[in-house]
């Protein structure tokens, strides 16, 4: 099995971080650089993660070999090395003649070449890459070498203030050491600073994942308050849409008035055109792209300047534009399943029913997700298995807490994952070894990384589902992801007891833990600061049970959801019935495909022929010109509107010869009208 492990490990990990890339960002519209920089981040990331565990694992069966070598070698009635083995609270077994390999053995030259390559290259890019690409991928700039000109110009004060930041710890180190400084040493300083800033942003996040992921889950097994909750958020959301809407509305007029000033000899020109390519179709109609500008008064034309802002500008506003639009569209089909589950609930029939059963068709529904199925997973296992998870998730979250603030106590151990540890390598289980850590640490990122997604910085970071995440959010993701994980991991051996530079025990140490160096160049770190302030955790999953952040956020006007609050209850209460709004849109629009549907399964004919949805039927001579002149009236029509239903395009469809009269004769010979139909009438035919 050597590096057969690794190799399954690497394998898996890329495509779990391109999943997550193609679910958040969009892999066809986005520049290939950006999605390059975020796959790489995200990956390198994940690799440490599900690498950690097997070096735990390497280095429990090199200290099985180191235990070989000094018991053949050491004499037994030394009494200095029976009173280091009492130290120890699960003395380990004497280890066998020889040490059995791991299943997932790994050499060691190999494990140290593979962290060196995954650290650097993650902090290069989170330190150096990154930062640029955002710049870059932000600048509103035409040209390529003004891109970067900008990103250099925004990147320089980010620069400085980690090189003073640096210059003050090199100078500390240097003073302590009698100015004796070599190249490791300096190795060491940079990736103390590194861990020390990560460790900080670590455990505020921590705190806040440890209670909220069980929380969510529990209070997820509660229908009401996860309808309620829908109806917050789908008031919140058309706020938002409508400021989105504005902003947008406010950006394209100003692109028009700039349209207008620019005449198409003009050398600024091109850059108007550049512009008003990424401006929505719609908005290039009106502006009237494909036609000669008007000849009217112009204004002076703008600056160069000007248009590199305004691009910006559109660029953000059009991406705003469409989050919104795409995410309204995802809350309101969350609020009508969630209204069906409250109606099946109630109902005597165990049988789901669709509000809008059109939406819900496929093969998959109909022989393997059915109704039955849908409605005991939906009314029945779903609450029960929720309350199991989160209960679980509790669990681990006290052991996490509990192991924060005890990791630095080793004679006893009272780390619950070191206690684990020192258990399972006892008894030299390697599975049980690897299960633990991977548990653990995975637990850990899954609450700081989904503290990552979850969080919004006034639409500044903001990542967002369904492929409408921009460059800006990836590539802040990206840093955030390479500065959190390598502090995580070295938290979580020092929870274990693997990290001699925190828990101060001679033993074997692991690969990771060898190309951090030794902390104790910087005592007050290594011996105060990655001790002690974990210990915060604890304070800040207080205040995260008790909704402090969302309590302090409302106050300051950023709604959050919380039950004991009357703004929110009319929040709530202004998302019912918006839900209820467009739910009688939605059922408008179903009940017209329905009868459209009901017509094409009768007469086997479509609505533009044998008869349409007003009730009249067309004659067969001469039938090619009329409906020509409606095809070409529903195109023109639809170009326009494009959010109108299929009713309005019906109603086109007879208005469609003169505007005059409201009866009169086609072509063909036949009449139409804009009256109602009389049910019966052709049911003969």
């Amino acid at each position: 099995m050597s590096g057969a492990a690794l190799a399954v490990v690497v394998v898996v990990v890329f495509f779990l971080a391109l999943y997550l890339l193609q679910r958040y960002g969009d892999l066809w519209k986005q520049q290939r650089l950006v999605l390059f920089g975020t796959l790489l981040s995200w990956y390198l990331c994940f690799l440490i993660v599900f690498i950690l565990p097997l070096d735990v694992s390497m280095a429990v069966y090199n200290q099985c070999n180191s235990n070989i070598t000094n018991t053949t070698t050491a004499t037994p009635t030394n009494p200095s090395s029976r009173s280091e083995a009492n130290l120890s609270p699960f003395p380990s077994m004497s280890p066998p003649g020889k040490c059995e390999e791991p299943w997932t053995y790994i050499p060691n030259d190999t494990l140290e070449v593979f962290w060196r390559v995954v650290y650097w290259t993650s902090q290069f890019l989170t330190w150096l890459l990154l930062p640029f690409m955002q710049s870059y991928a932000r600048s509103g700039a035409f040209s390529v070498v003004g891109k970067i000109k900008t990103a250099l110009i925004e990147n320089a004060l980010y620069y400085g203030s980690y090189l003073l930041i640096f210059i003050a710890l090199l100078i500390y180190v240097a003073v302590q050491l009698k100015w004796k400084l070599t190249l490791a040493d300096l190795q060491t300083i940079g990736i103390t600073a590194a861990n020390t800033w990560g460790l900080f942003l670590l455990v505020l996040l921590l705190g806040y994942g440890l209670v909220e992921i069980p929380r969510s889950y529990w209070l997820s097994s509660s229908h009401n308050y996860v309808l309620s909750k829908s109806y917050f958020k789908v008031a919140k959301m058309a706020t938002e849409k409508a400021e989105a809407d504005e902003k947008l509305a406010d950006v394209m007029e100003e692109v028009a008035g700039i349209h207008a000033s620019v005449r198409q000899n003009h050398f600024l020109r091109k850059y108007v055109d550049i512009i008003l390519t990424k401006c929505p179709t719609k908005y290039q109609e009106e502006m009237g792209i494909n036609v000669e500008i008007s000849r009217v008064d112009q204004n002076a034309p703008p600056t160069k300047r000007v248009l590199v802002k305004l691009h910006e500008k559109v660029v953000s506003a059009v991406q705003r534009h469409n989050q919104t639009q795409v995410q309204w569209s995802i809350l309101l089909e969350q609020a009508f399943h969630l209204e069906d589950v409250a109606k099946s609930r109630n109902s005597s029939l165990r049988h789901f029913t669709h509000s809008f059963p059109l939406a819900h068709r496929g093969w998959i529904r109909r022989f393997i997700y059915t109704p039955t199925v849908e409605w005991f997973w939906e009314c029945v296992l779903r609450q029960g298995l929720c309350r199991l998870l989160a209960v679980l998730l509790c669990l681990l979250s006290a052991a996490v807490i509990w192991s924060e603030c005890t990791f630095f106590s080793t004679h006893p151990a009272l780390s619950l994952f070191a206690v684990f540890i020192q258990l399972a390598e006892k008894w030299y289980n390697y599975h049980c070894i690897e299960m633990v850590c991977f548990v653990g640490i995975l637990f850990m990122c899954v609450c700081v990384y989904s503290t990552v997604f979850r969080i919004r910085f006034f639409n500044y970071y903001y990542l967002v589902p369904h492929h409408q995440t921009d460059a800006y959010s990836l590539l802040f993701s990206g840093m955030l992801f390479c500065r959190l994980t390598p502090p995580l991991c070295l938290n979580f051996l020092g929870m274990i007891h693997m990290d001699s530079a925190i828990s101060h025990k001679n033993r074997v140490q692991t690969s990771y833990t060898s190309i951090m160096g030794s902390m104790q160049l910087l005592s007050f770190i290594s011996d105060g600061f990655y001790i002690y302030y974990p210990m915060l955790v604890l304070l800040l999953c207080f205040a995260t049970y008790y909704n402090l952040g969302s309590r302090c956020l409302n106050l300051l006007g950023f709604h959050q959801y919380i039950t004991d609050d009357d703004l929110i209850s009319d929040l709530v209460d202004e998302g019912r019935e918006l839900i209820k709004r467009e739910r009688r849109k939605r059922q408008r629009a179903e009940d017209g495909e329905n009868r459209r549907w009901a017509w094409r399964e009768r007469y086997g004919v479509d609505g533009a022929t044998g008869r349409n949805r007003a009730g009249y039927t067309e004659l067969k001579d001469n039938q090619k010109e009329p409906v020509t002149k409606i095809k070409k009236s529903v195109v023109t029509f639809t170009r326009r509107n494009e959010k109108a239903g299929e009713q309005q395009t019906g109603l086109l469809q007879e208005d469609s010869s003169d505007d005059e009269s409201p009866n009169r004769r086609s072509t063909a010979g036949s009449y139409l009208t804009l009256s109602p139909p009389v049910k019966g009438v052709f049911d003969d035919v």
